[in-house]
């Protein structure tokens, strides 16, 4: 009798604020019933009675490595993918847009390639503001930063465009797309 062992594929959804990322990625999740992480970064500074500063970048970097490390060996027969609401690109550049410096732990962290694809989602859903998103007006460039970042990982992606249903249908075929490469 033999064992197979096969890792579960490590998916990151990630774009600029109010792109549909956390909603998609419960979709796709719920679609391929596999495991989703949501984004943490949210959680953790909608909870501040303050503004964020360098360390609870940090702190969140810490959090979403921690995260990574759980599935980075983790094999569910039943799950082919797991889905992760944004990943360490979008805490690096929001390291170097604010503050100017990037932490070596979160560098060396990058290096290690964690996800197997990237879902880029693009900037053309509608802004909507709420009290954690602050750069509506540069969507654009965030999207066009976020884009160069995956491709100095050399690792695949797909853009994704569409409202609503037609968005999910891009995401999941780009998905399969990718599988069965």
């Amino acid at each position: 009798m033999h064992i197979v062992f096969v890792l579960m594929i490590k998916i990151a959804i990630i774009g600029p604020e109010s792109t549909g990322k956390s909603e998609l990625t419960r979709a796709l999740s719920a679609h391929f019933q596999s495991p989703y992480v949501a984004e943490y970064a949210r959680e953790y500074v909608e909870k501040l009675d303050r503004k964020y500063d360098f360390s609870d970048i940090c702190n969140i970097a810490k959090k979403q490595i921690e995260q990574e490390l759980f599935y980075e060996k983790k094999s569910d027969e039943n799950a082919e993918f797991v889905f992760f609401d944004t990943d360490l690109i979008i805490t690096k550049v929001w390291f170097e847009h604010c503050y100017g410096k990037i932490p070596d732990f979160l560098t060396e962290r990058l290096k290690q390639r964690f996800f197997d694809f990237y879902l880029l989602c693009s900037p053309d859903l509608a802004w909507q503001a709420d009290k954690v998103r602050e750069n509506g007006n540069n969507r654009d460039f965030f999207f066009d930063w976020y884009k160069r970042e995956i491709e100095l990982l050399e690792k695949p992606y797909a853009i994704i465009t569409g409202k609503n249903e037609a968005r999910l249908q891009n995401a999941i075929e780009a998905t399969i797309f990718f599988r069965k490469r």
